[in-house]
């Protein structure tokens, strides 16, 4: 059976848009999908899941430097970019079945990257691989362009009552 590479996008103001993913890749490798997961913000920490992905065999990049702010916003623009040619690359490499951008909407909201860049990517993509975008504040035009997009809402959240990030559970 040939398979229809999906664009898939998991977005919102809620808590699991990468957990989702990486519970997708996780199915994925499982079922023998060669994977790849690009993450464009985060960097420094090794959270637990990428310990455990990579146990498994999964590669995970972590590309980009962590929190964005004014002080290291200009890092963060070469960081993002440099992210994007990876992905470029990796995207049109046909070594993969499975890739996961995450956070990448978070690299076009605050301006690292350009629209018409992320959306690039999908006309570049082979039409069996499977992509996925993660992060708030996707594009219309994304979500337009997407075979799956899911929605994460947030309800309720621990931070709301003082309670802090903790470690296995947000990271």
């Amino acid at each position: 059976m040939e398979r229809h590479g999906l664009i898939i996008v998991h977005t919102g103001d809620g808590k699991g848009k990468t957990t989702a993913a990486l519970g997708l890749a996780v199915r994925a490798f499982g079922a023998g999908l060669k994977v790849l997961i690009l993450q464009f913000i985060k960097g420094g920490r090794r959270p637990g899941e990428l310990t455990a992905l990579e146990i498994l065999g999964v590669e995970v990049r972590q590309l980009g430097l962590g929190f964005i702010t004014a002080e290291n916003f200009s890092e963060q623009k070469k960081s993002a970019r440099a992210a994007l040619e990876i992905a470029q690359k990796e995207i049109s490499s046909g070594a993969w079945d499975l890739i996961i951008l995450d956070e990448i909407n978070y690299a076009v909201k605050f301006g690292l990257l350009g629209a018409e860049e992320i959306l690039s990517l999908i006309k570049i993509r082979p039409p069996q691989l499977h992509l996925v975008f993660t992060g708030r504040n996707a594009l219309l035009e994304l979500i337009d362009a997407a075979d799956l997009v899911t929605e994460m809402k947030l309800i309720k959240h621990p931070f709301q009552n003082g309670i802090a990030a903790q470690e296995g559970i947000e990271f």
